[in-house]
């Protein structure tokens, strides 16, 4: 664990808030500076970033809220019809629709098991592990103040502010209460470089750095999150997540693929342009500057601005 992480404590969070909204909102490279000083202890550099952090920040707010296909591949359900042109659709985790409200909702008609997100945010999500248990009221109202949030105004990610909210609801993909294990793979300009695996999601949560050949990538350990204490197996049809990974990332100089494997099937689960908004605090400092290197965004800056 990186001793370095720190939030922002509760009492200050509320000091604060009036003052960060009004930052957000009129002043948002200032407070993305701010923001990005403070978590990760570093100077934002803008006009000549080096680090994999700084590039994320440029890719921020320069780039990605004024592309759309970004927004349509950070959109939960549009992003269904991206695999689809792609002829990937085998891939998609089977969905029971998407409504607008969660009144709209028909509770009867699903499976005991299944997830609600929404699509314009991260973290917006409800799995429903058992439907009997199910507080409709406490859900609606959940949902209610999900929807009506703009996710990409509140974080700066402004490709999410892009999306029309919906609640997308899928099929539930764990084994009884045992959520999946989640392979987040990183990729550079079409390249994949490194991962991390999601493991004991709903319990005791622990991240797992890789490089792409499966060697450890300890360094890359971020924002005090522990590794898995066991050995973890590498996917026996890794090579096939990678290729889609690749796939779906082509266009794009940077987003992380976000895939499970459930018994030797491949499901897409999201594509994440702007991880941790890009405030990580690597374990080690200069590995920022290593994923750096694997990120050109030159063709996005000014000229002469590399």
């Amino acid at each position: 664990m990186n001793p370095k992480f720190r939030k922002l404590a509760p009492l200050v969070r509320i000091i604060f808030a009036p003052l960060r909204a009004i930052m957000r909102s009129f002043f948002p490279i200032t407070y993305v500076k701010w923001q990005y000083r403070y978590l990760t202890r570093h100077r934002l550099n803008l006009k000549h970033p080096r680090r994999y952090t700084e590039k994320l920040q440029y890719l921020r707010l320069f780039v990605y809220p004024y592309d759309p296909e970004v927004s349509r591949c950070a959109d939960r359900i549009r992003v269904r019809n991206y695999l689809i042109e792609n002829g990937l659709e085998k891939y998609l985790i089977p969905s029971l629709g998407y409504v607008e409200q969660f009144q709209q909702i028909d509770i009867g008609a699903l499976p005991n098991q299944f997830v609600l997100k929404c699509n314009h945010a991260c973290a917006f999500n409800q799995v429903v592990l058992d439907k009997a248990t199910l507080n409709s009221r406490l859900l609606k109202h959940k949902f209610k103040k999900w929807l009506k949030t703009d996710y990409g105004k509140r974080t700066i990610e402004r490709h999410y502010s892009n999306i029309i909210p919906k609640i997308l609801i899928e099929e539930y993909l764990g084994e009884g209460n045992t959520l999946p294990t989640e392979y987040k793979i990183h990729v550079f300009n079409g390249k994949a470089k490194n991962l991390y695996v999601v493991t004991g999601r709903g319990g005791d949560i622990r991240y797992t750095n890789f490089y792409i050949d499966w060697t450890p990538f300890d360094g890359s350990q971020f924002n005090g999150w522990r590794k898995a204490d066991e050995p973890i197996s590498k996917p026996r049809n890794f090579d096939e997540m990678v290729a889609l990974a690749e796939k779906l990332a082509a266009p794009f100089p940077f987003v992380r693929v976000d895939l499970y494997n459930i018994n030797g099937k491949i499901f897409f689960n999201e594509m994440t342009f702007t991880p941790a908004k890009g405030t990580l605090l690597l374990d080690d400092d200069s590995v920022d500057y290593q994923m750096g290197a694997w990120l050109d965004i030159s063709a996005y800056q000014p000229q002469g601005n590399s």
